[in-house]
């Protein structure tokens, strides 16, 4: 066993502050028990590589009282947190300021090897808040949260969603405070050198002083608060031999303050002390620009910027299509099978079937029963169901559900790549620049010689460069968005410009059920109608919706089972009668291929009644953007027979492949061979029998009309009155290759022609702050403006036929 001692003035190993008093253990110093105690489970979790990863932090320990957190364990209290629980997994999100760096992300998201009842930590970065999967069962929630207070980010926990809020605007608001002293005192310095600026002869010494001195004086909160992240971070960077852009303003600051504290105090020259708080003042709305700029970037932040979804609502004694953010506490929503559930809600029904693979990734059904409560994200398997609504959906709850990691595409971003190769290689390059011009000036010219170094060091600047492929590919997503394709995020923008072949579906992709032609062959019951109407009405399938709609009486029926087996039909019991509906060969009956027209077979106790003969209709715009694709169009799959073959034909021509009766799993085989060959694939359906094909693609595009239904495994949701316009869309993400050159182009140029100015000493560090953000600010207007005009080129159609 190691004993512990006390020695003086060490710095924490842990956090590394100096300390009076500090414990030593395992060879290494603490300034207090907390600190001691972190290192401790760090130590027993084999987790000490934290002190050596890239971007480490150190972080001082708080005191949490062991009691701090056991109202959580309230089951009012935990129900209102909790994002989903169950007997062996429950999710919850926390909101946790404390996360600011590389290491942050690491510890938290390794916190499975701290506990086996932790299975696992996502964290948001952006949103500053870690999600954790945990067994109930094994860890109270209570002490969830004391843990993560235990290891130095603790838990910002709000029942009100506007408190949260409204803590993490008050550290948004710290960067306000030290630009307003940096404001002042640059005002204030300004002021106090008039004199100087004027001229002032031998004998005003002693006012030149005078002023010098208020300035230094000035000059103190400007560089011990209002520069103090720029050292701070530079020092994290240096701890852990890192480099990073905030070294290089870090080195001018210093520079500019002590030479001019030099100065005054041995009153050899007045200092530059405008210049420095000019410095820092400009330097700060640059960062507040780039926040500003960022937190425009977080698209995941807003669901309804992605989900045109929309579900049955009861409204004035009828079931109402209404789009799921306008959902309100007390709604009362029906879902159909395979609908997700879009708020946390009440069942009504006395039995229900409810997959929660979307929030847990097991695709095991859970049965619930009459006022059980279902979390917003899990879909109704089998019979259709009433929910009460208990909350609205939450904002950014559905948006997480799709981008899960389970249901990504590895495909990593060139982009990303060559910027972070790029930005890494930056300030080391600056920094050299600097060293070499100061060594020339010394020559040269040693009272500028400061100057210029610190001209260098603040004027170039990574962060345009940083901006130009989110802001783009940012700009280009809201473009899309607002003409009805969602994309997952901006990384799909980039995989879209490279597609070469595209596969379409043709069932409520090419065909849509609005205003359906349908006739029966063969002989119904009113009764036998009256459980079509029922059972179809249960399904989402576009054939479905068509039949439904075309039977016009209704009487009301008790549906007793009901299952859907995708790409074949349905099958349903009423009263011990068997009901199927679906595929020739799904139902036994005969051959079909005499049939021009999509049919739909009908079985009753395995007796073949008919069928429905289904006249689809074709999406306005897909002849124009079948020509408009050339090429790129490769073929079309469908799980119907090939009655529709001679429409196809005539719309998508002899050179598209025709593939019929296709299973979801030929679907997915057939784009994964496309793949093969070398294709990058975009596959277009509806989400319903395509999934695999979705996923399997480079990008899958999944059709959306009216319903509550998507597949986590889509890239994309486009609304069905938008794919005629599949062409423009693909073209506008082409062009973003271009706009994101250019915006290139205007990031190095400007680095170029700036430093070349600094070097030669014709810029001065107060003009070099300016110019600083405006870079940033240059690529951010060029990118907004190119892709703006770039998207009123292409979809001048879309906004003329939408007036």
């Amino acid at each position: 066993m190691v004993k512990s001692t006390l020695i003086k003035s060490l710095p924490c190993f842990h956090c590394g502050e100096p300390c009076e008093s500090t414990s030593v253990f395992d060879g290494k110093s603490f300034c207090c028990q907390g600190c001691k105690t972190v290192y401790e489970i760090l130590n027993e979790n084999d987790l000490c590589e934290y002190y050596e990863i890239d971007g480490f932090s150190r972080m001082r320990f708080k005191e949490v009282a062991p009691e701090a957190y056991d109202y959580l364990d309230n089951a009012d209290v935990s129900t209102k947190i909790l994002q989903f629980e169950s007997e062996h997994l429950s999710k919850v999100s926390f909101y946790i300021p404390a996360i600011h760096c590389a290491s942050c992300i690491w510890l938290l998201e390794s916190l499975d090897k701290f506990d086996d009842a932790i299975i696992k930590t996502e964290v948001s970065f952006g949103r500053k808040s870690v999600t954790i999967d945990y067994d109930p069962s094994k860890i109270k929630l209570s002490a969830l949260a004391a843990l993560l207070a235990k290891v130095g980010y603790a838990p910002i926990i709000s029942l009100q969603e506007k408190e949260i809020l409204s803590d993490k605007s008050k550290n948004d608001r710290q960067l306000v405070y030290k630009l307003a002293v940096a404001g002042f005192c640059f005002g204030n310095i300004m002021l106090f050198s008039f004199p100087e600026y004027l001229g002032l002869d031998a004998h005003d010494s002693l006012l030149r002083s005078t002023f010098s001195f208020l300035n230094l004086l000035l000059a103190v909160p400007v560089v011990a608060y209002s520069a103090s992240g720029y050292f701070n971070s530079a020092l994290k960077s240096l701890r852990v031999k890192e480099v990073n852009i905030d070294i290089p303003i870090a080195l001018g600051l210093l520079a500019l303050f002590f030479r001019s504290t030099y100065e005054i105090i041995m009153s050899v020259g007045p200092g530059y002390f405008d210049s420095f708080s000019g410095l820092v003042f400009f330097l700060l709305i640059g960062r507040w620009f780039q926040s500003k700029t960022y937190e425009s970037l977080a698209f995941d932040r807003d669901f309804k910027s992605y989900f045109p979804l929309a579900v049955n609502v009861f409204v004035d004694n009828t079931w109402k299509p209404t789009v799921i953010y306008q959902l309100r506490s007390g709604d009362v929503i029906r879902l159909r099978n395979m609908e997700i559930v879009p708020a946390d809600s009440t069942l009504q029904e006395d039995e229900a079937f409810i997959d929660y693979s979307f929030v847990t990734g097991e695709s095991r059904p859970v049965a619930c029963h009459k006022d059980d409560l279902v979390y917003a994200g899990g879909r109704v398997i089998g019979k259709p169901v009433v929910l009460h609504v208990l909350r609205q959906t939450y904002q950014s709850h559905l948006t997480s559900l799709w981008n899960k990691a389970a249901f990504g595409k590895v495909h990593e971003s060139h982009y990303k790549k060559l910027i972070d190769r790029a930005a890494r290689k930056f300030t080391i390059v600056v920094i050299a620049l600097a060293i070499v011009t100061g060594v020339v000036w010394q020559f040269h010219d040693p009272s500028r010689m400061w100057l210029v170094i610190t001209s260098v060091l603040m004027v170039a600047c990574p962060c345009a460069l940083a901006l130009a492929a989110p802001f783009t590919y940012g700009s280009i997503l809201r473009e899309f968005g607002k003409r009805g394709f969602y994309l997952k995020n901006s990384d799909v923008v980039e995989r879209i410009a490279n597609i070469d072949t595209v596969v379409f579906d043709k069932t409520g992709t090419i065909t849509y059920g609005n205003e359906p032609s349908s006739n029966f062959i063969g002989a119904l019951t009113a009764e036998d109608e009256a459980c079509i109407k029922v059972m179809t009405g249960a399904s989402l399938h576009p054939l479905s919706k068509i039949i439904e709609r075309s039977i016009g009486r209704y009487v009301e029926v008790e549906m007793n089972s009901f299952m859907e087996i995708p790409g074949r039909g349905l099958i349903a019991e009423f009263n011990g009668r068997q009901y199927k509906v679906g595929s020739a060969a799904f139902v036994d009956a005969p051959h079909t291929a005499h049939l021009e027209q999509s049919h739909v077979f009908v079985s009753v106790d395995e007796d073949i009644q008919g069928f429905y003969a289904l006249n689809a209709r074709i999406r306005p715009g897909l002849s124009q953007m079948i020509k408009a694709l050339g090429q790129k169009c490769r073929a079309l799959v469908s799980g119907d027979g090939d009655g529709d073959r001679n429409a196809m034909m005539n719309l998508f021509g002899s050179s598209v492949e025709m593939l019929f009766t296709q299973t979801p799993e030929d679907k997915m085989n057939y784009v994964e061979t496309l793949q093969n060959e070398g294709k990058k694939v975009m596959m277009v359906g509806d989400g319903l029998n395509d999934s695999g094909a979705l996923k399997q693609s480079d990008v899958g595009v999944a059709v959306c009309d009216d319903t509550g239904i998507f597949t986590p495994a889509c890239d994309g949701i486009i609304t069905g009155n938008q794919i005629g316009f599949l062409h423009d869309f693909m073209a506008l993400a082409k062009s973003s290759n271009f706009i994101l050159r250019s915006a290139f182009a205007i990031s190095f140029s400007y680095n170029a022609v700036a430093l070349s100015f600094a070097m030669t000493g014709n810029l001065t560090p107060l003009v070099a702050a300016i110019l600083m953000p405006l870079s940033s600010v240059s690529v951010v207007v060029f990118s907004s403006f190119a892709v703006n005009l770039a998207a009123r080129t292409h979809f001048n159609r879309i906004e003329f036929i939408t007036k």
